[in-house]
Parts: structure tokens; sequence; C-alpha cells
């Protein structure tokens, strides 16, 4: 459990913060290979004090270091994987979308031998802030999505590779605990991009958390790439084999689907806590404190108040930074209307 005392009803952030403009501008920079390893490190350190700023001065609870540091989700881990090749994206002209990115093929075994990097990421979080804190690590079958098999010789199949790459995060997740890590959300948006093994999916997800000691939150969405879905937007067929998940907190998108689903919380006696996200990170409309408010009464006739954390339906990476900090503080805002009429 987190160490800090939280207030009632906690707000919480996803992940991924907006970027600010001139960080586009060097990443463009860094591709072509011109900055230095300290312009490297300056860069995303004030990348991530300017998320960590954005949190703390919007009023946010529970922050992240914004995942300033990753790139389109989980690109920049297949740096740190051994045993890939990269391959041609299949297609390269017209809107960015969830057939453009990189591609990757296993030559070998895939090994990460120095960690996902996570663990540096907290550290400095930890260092640069005196709120409660939550680490995002990606799940196994989300930190496959971009590999291509083709060589049965080497992975039979996805859930062979998956098996290699849960001792990974496994292992990711235990050094997170050594460091000091208390509240851990394992991202999955693949369970619903990918349906019909759920089974499989929980039995990897189950070996990911093994051991680890700490609040673990589940955060399954239907993907939030350009602000686009793609996965079929119901998380009912989940249930009630979602439950075999050895989690304390499902994190979940509601905002955007106008508060569909939420009465699965009393149809199925879900006795998990819910992330629920109220903010429409798709969305350029920014919420009035009201509108949140009136999500959050919505969410508390099938949720207890006890069990309820606030936060948007998914990462704020496809949002301007500004667009970003104005509805984190109308989640907060929207928030503490309604703690008031619970504290009577």
């Amino acid at each position: 459990m987190p160490t800090r005392e939280l207030p009632l009803l906690p707000t919480a952030v996803v992940g991924s913060h907006g970027f600010p403009s001139w960080f586009w501008t060097a990443l463009e920079e860094i591709k072509k290979g011109n900055y230095g390893v300290t312009d490297l490190r300056e860069t995303f350190d004030d990348a991530v004090n300017i998320a960590i700023l954005d949190q703390e001065r919007a009023g946010v609870d529970i922050i992240s270091d914004g995942e300033m540091r990753r790139f389109f989700f989980v690109q920049n881990f297949y740096k740190r994987m051994q045993g890939l090749e990269p391959v041609e994206p299949v297609r390269k002209v017209g809107l960015y979308a969830y057939d453009s990115p990189p591609r990757y093929r296993p030559v070998g075994r895939i090994v990460v031998p120095h960690g996902l990097g996570i663990v540096d990421e907290f550290k400095y979080l930890k260092a640069h802030t005196t709120r409660a804190t939550k680490v995002c690590c990606p799940g196994p079958l989300t930190l496959t999505i971009h590999i291509q098999l083709k060589d049965a010789s080497i992975y039979k199949d996805r859930l062979e590779l998956c098996q290699d790459l849960a001792k990974t995060v496994n292992d990711e997740l235990k050094a997170l605990i050594a460091e000091g890590a208390d509240f851990i959300q394992i991202d999955e948006p693949s369970y619903a991009i990918v349906p019909g093994q759920l089974k499989d999916y929980i039995d990897l997800y189950n070996r990911c958390v093994e051991g680890v000691k700490a609040k673990i939150a589940l955060h399954i969405c239907f993907g939030n790439l350009a602000s686009r879905p793609r996965g079929k937007r119901t998380y009912r067929w989940m249930f009630p084999e979602l439950f075999n998940a050895r989690c304390d907190q499902f994190v979940f998108e509601f905002a955007n689907r106008e508060m569909s689903e939420i009465e699965l919380w009393k149809e199925f006696g879900i006795d998990r806590e819910l992330g629920a996200g109220l903010i429409d990170v798709k969305s350029f409309y920014i919420e009035t404190p009201e509108d949140v408010a009136e999500r959050i009464r919505e969410t508390l006739k099938y949720v207890p108040p006890e069990k309820l954390f606030i936060n948007p339906d998914c990462g704020f990476f496809p949002v301007p930074r500004w667009l970003t900090f104005e509805k984190l503080k109308a989640m907060v805002a929207g928030t503490k209307l309604v703690r008031k009429e619970l504290e009577g």
C-alpha cells in the first residue's frame, strides 16, 4: 500500500503525460544523432521535471514520471532487448496509426540483460517529488505487440515469447520494490485487442506479479495511439475470468465510452478497487469540474468510495501538454466537489 496518507477518492494518472512542444523538436534532433550524452540527460530530465510539476500544480495525489523517457508506449523497450532485428513498417505514408510503427522479429531467444530501465525512471521520480507515486510497466503481451513471429524454431507462438518476457517483468518489479516502489500498475491493453485467450493472459500476468509485495493495479484499455482505440470496447467478456488476476485494483476507461459498463461492478460483485477513467483523453473537450463530479457520482452508485480512485481513461501521450494540464485540473476540482459532499 502507498505509505503516504491519501484522501478519500485519491486522484491519480494512468501513466504518460502530454509532451511539451520543445520536446518533440528535441526528439527529432536526438534521432539525427545531434545530441551528446549530457544533452540527452538534460533533455529527458527536464521533460520529467515538467510532468512532475504539472501534476503537482494540478493537485494530483498520486503522480508518475509522465513516461517521458519512453516513446510510443513500448518502442524504447525494444532497444533494451537482445535477439531482435528491425523490420520495415508496413505503412509509411498518411496518418500515423497502428500499422505505422517500426516492427521487429526475433533472430534468437530474446533477453533483456540490463532490465527495462523502469527502475532508473522510478529512482529519478522518487528523488524529485514528495507526493505518492505510481510506477507503470507494460505487461508481457503488450511488450510483444510490435514483434513479428515468423520463425517457429525460435518461438512457436506469441505465448511462448510472452513467457520469457514475464520473467523480465517480474525481475523489474522486484527491483522496483527494492527501491521503495509501493504502487505498481501493469499495462495490458492487448487483452482487449487480442481477445479469446484470457486465461493464458491472466496466467502470464500472475507470473509477472509473483512475489511482488506492493499495491498492484492492472490497467486494461482499448488502445490509444493517436487517440484512436483498437480493440472492441467492452470489458464484459473478461468477467469472471479477470477475478483470477492477483491485483488490488483494476484501471478501466469509462469517460470516452459514456460510462458504459460501470454497472459491471455490482452485476459481478467486483471486490477490487477501481481506478475509474473519468477524463476523456481522446477528446479535446475540456471537462468542467461539474462534469467530473457527475461521473464520480454515477460511479459511486456501483463502487464504494473507499475503493474508488479517480484518473483519466488512459495516458496523456496523444494529448498536447496544455490540454493535459487543463484536464488534470478539472479532474482534481471535480473530485474535491464530491469529497465535500461525502464528508458532509
